[in-house]
């Protein structure tokens, strides 16, 4: 079990370690594709790698979307055509690998990295919310230093540690 522990601070490390990145999707998805082959290698459950693919996913779409709005490049459908591009973008490349879609890769009846990334999604949407509603309470202000960072990749970090005894 220690053993284990090591393996996910390891690739938690090295998935909070760089600070900047400039990422075009198809490479996204690829580097995603890697990073589950590393995880597997580490012996990672495919559902924790999930959750963070699906938190890597909507921060993209934040991203996207609050430079949009930076832009001024708004239009029609915006937030759906984003949030379904970057979807495909990440699911479709996947599929194709046959990282997805294994009949025996299952959780709850369905596909470990589909779930993953569904929960890591909700959870990173849902923290990131979360946040704008306690800073609006507290005069427009974070509670601590980099909180609008911290609360997002909590919940995805407490999740991952719920999902692995869970899948173990």
């Amino acid at each position: 079990m220690f053993n284990k522990i090591i393996k996910i601070t390891s690739f938690l490390g090295l998935v909070l370690l760089p600070l900047k990145t400039f990422a075009v999707c198809p490479v996204c998805a690829v580097a995603v594709g890697a990073g589950i082959g590393l995880s597997r290698y580490l012996g990672i459950d495919d559902v924790v790698t999930g959750l963070w693919i699906g938190g890597l996913t909507v921060a993209m779409i934040m991203w996207t979307l609050d430079y949009l709005v930076r832009k001024g490049w708004r239009f029609k459908f915006d937030v759906l055509t984003v949030t379904v591009g970057y979807y495909l973008l990440i699911v479709v490349p996947l599929y194709f690998m046959d990282l997805i879609g294994h009949p025996l890769n299952v959780f709850w009846g369905i596909d470990k990295i589909v779930l993953g990334t569904m929960i890591g999604s909700l959870a990173l949407w849902g923290a990131s919310e979360w946040y704008e509603i306690l800073k609006k309470n507290h005069g427009g202000r974070a509670y601590f230093p980099f909180q609008k960072v911290a609360m997002p990749v909590l919940s995805l970090a407490v999740l991952s540690v719920i999902f692995y005894f869970l899948t173990k």
